[in-house]
């Protein structure tokens, strides 16, 4: 339940820092032992996560956001989470 409760605190983050841009896409599961999301916002910012219960107590974690930097240059982060940590690898 907590996990769900994060994951649309993040949603919720994405939308109001972005309160000029419309939600264009929004599709989320959440179960007991695995969720998904997307989000698509008309100001080019796109995130999805995806993740399942590995075990009791921890979760392994898929996911991607790009946006488009102050700059002008579009950055693509991918990611994996898991008891190890959180592995970004980011793409400009």
């Amino acid at each position: 339940m907590k996990f769900a409760i994060v994951l649309v605190a993040c949603l919720l983050a994405f939308t109001y820092a972005n309160e000029e841009a419309d939600i264009v896409k929004a599709d989320s599961e959440v179960n007991v032992e695995d969720f998904k999301y997307a989000l698509e916002l008309t100001n080019h910012i796109k995130a999805s996560q995806e993740g399942h219960l590995q075990d009791k107590d921890n979760w392994v974690v898929k996911g991607e956001y790009e946006y488009i930097s102050k700059e002008g240059k579009p950055i693509k982060v991918t990611y994996t989470a898991d008891d190890h940590g959180y592995h970004p690898v980011v793409e400009q």
